[in-house]
Formats: structure tokens, sequence, C-alpha cells
């Protein structure tokens, strides 16, 4: 069975919910607590194991490449400055395999995934949204490829959404029976159904192992709800054709496209820090006591 080792991290949406933030800045590039959002997703893969990383980027996205580049002029004064702990840290960072290629039209999910064709080959990859960040005690990719590592085809990282949220998300249609505990084989799936629609409500969750055999039908794919290219529409075609499995990970998701999503993450990292987590904690309780 072949070894997951290539990532595709797809960075190039406008990141519409944080204007003016995002005006001449990446959303992917907002910090969760003094860490990029983006650099939480490439941690992950690298944990998991993964040794090249693709991220598609698009317009005024530069930042995310010189983020993970070399800065001799920074690393200089780090250095003259004696602060050894900063610098190890700057060089870790630029240390990381990365490859970049830009989406020129904002065609999708689906799009963006078919132009790393050429960078992905004839083998599987992982995929990682660069909207999700998720906290798990074993990294959220590295649970996926165990699971491929015993049940081949494609995995779907999926978790329960109430109701209301089933919209919002790419929703799996499983077999009546699951094959183990938090395990189903994918019947079909369905882009951001209605609630009357919805198959179920295990909704894909920004991780994925994807077969090469994707890229066929990506390649003849017409756009779908909201006249972009969808991931679901193909993946649908390609679970008709081979072995497609869900699986519930382990972990909290945060959706850092949202708002209410980055805020959360943002106080969960702070209070996860042990030189902020007791100064940051009582003032949280501050604000709750003059707020109640």
């Amino acid at each position: 069975m072949s070894k997951i080792k290539k990532a595709v991290i797809p960075a190039a949406g406008m990141g519409t919910r944080f204007l003016p933030a995002t005006k001449a800045q990446p959303k992917e590039m907002l910090p969760i607590v003094d860490t990029p959002a983006i650099q939480y997703i490439i941690k992950e893969a690298m944990d998991s194991g993964i040794e090249e990383i693709l991220i598609v980027t698009g317009r005024n996205k530069r930042a995310i490449e010189d983020h993970f580049d070399n800065s001799v002029e920074l690393e200089l004064l780090l250095e003259k400055q004696d602060k050894q702990e900063l610098l190890a840290m700057i060089k870790d960072i630029a240390d990381i395999p990365i490859h970049y290629i830009r989406q020129k039209e904002a065609l999708g999910l689906g799009h963006a995934i078919y132009t790393a064709r050429q960078f992905v080959g004839n083998e599987p990859f992982a995929v990682l949204l660069g909207d999700d960040v998720v906290d798990a005690q074993k990294p959220c990719l590295k649970q996926l490829i165990e699971m491929f590592e015993t049940y081949g085809g494609s995995i779907l990282g999926v978790q329960e959404v109430p109701d209301e949220d089933v919209c919002k998300y790419g929703i799996v249609e499983p077999q009546k029976v699951f094959i183990k505990e938090n395990v189903w084989k994918v019947e079909s799936l369905v882009e951001k159904p209605s609630l009357e629609e919805k198959p179920s409500n295990l909704a894909i969750l920004g991780r994925y192992i994807i077969q090469p055999e994707i890229f066929e039908f990506l390649g003849q794919a017409k756009p779908g709800k909201n006249g972009e290219i969808q991931l679901t529409d193909s993946l649908v075609r390609l679970a008709k054709t081979q072995r497609m499995h869900a699986y519930n990970f382990s972990g909290r998701r945060y959706d850092i496209g949202d708002k209410q999503g980055f805020l959360e993450a943002t106080v969960d990292m702070a209070l996860k820090n042990d030189e902020l987590r007791a100064g940051f904690l009582a003032y949280l309780r501050d604000v709750l006591d003059k707020n109640s």
C-alpha cells in the first residue's frame, strides 16, 4: 500500500468574512495567539509524517510564502541579541519543505485541488483545508492515515454537526451499518444540503485522504452549487468506482474562517499557553463577573 507522503493545503480564498483585516493580509496568516493559523495546519501535516506540502494560493497571499522563507536579516538580529530559542524557531519554520502554486481564478475547492495534479502525481495524497484548525492529542491527519493503512481507498474526516449546520458542509450518506465504531463506508455525499435533503449529520470537516483518480473527475467537473467546481461532486463519482470511508476523528475542530470559531480557537490556545494561562484566565473571570 502506498505511503501518504504529500499534502495539499488550499489557501486561495479571499477571506471576506474578516474584512477589513484581510484586505491586504491572507486570512490564513491571522495569528491564533502568536502563531499564524496556517502554521498550526502545517505542523499537523509534518507531525503526521507528511514529507512534502503544496499550498494553493491566490492573489494577495505572498505573506504566506514570506513567512515560511528564510529571513536573513531577522536571523542575524536574533543572533546578535542572543535570542537562541527564537532563532531556532525561525529557522525551523524555514526548513519545512513547502511548494506553492497559484489558483488564478476563484473557481472553487475542486478546482484548487485540480491545480495540484502535477505535484501529486499517481499516488494517494492528503488535503487539509486552510480554514480548519484541529486541536487533538493525536494529530487529526495521523488518525486518518492510520485509517487509510487499515482500509485503503479514500478517507474523509468527519464529525457530527447539529441539524442547523448541515447546510454549511458536505454531508456523508453512510451505508446503513457502520463498519466499526466511528468508521462508515460512504454510499454517497451531498454538498450543503437542506435539512430535508440531509442523508446524515456527518459533515466533512477539512481533512481528506484521496486517491489520485479524483483528478480525472475534477478535470471533467462542471460548476455546481454557488457556481463553483465542488470537490464533493467529484468525490461522489469516485465513491462509485472505489472504496471510500468516513472516519469520525477525535479532537476539537475550529473553523477559523468564521469569527466565532477564530475567537474560540484564540481563547482555547491562550489557555493552553503556560506563560499566558494564569493571567488570561483571571482576566476572563473578571470579564464574566462584569457581564453576568
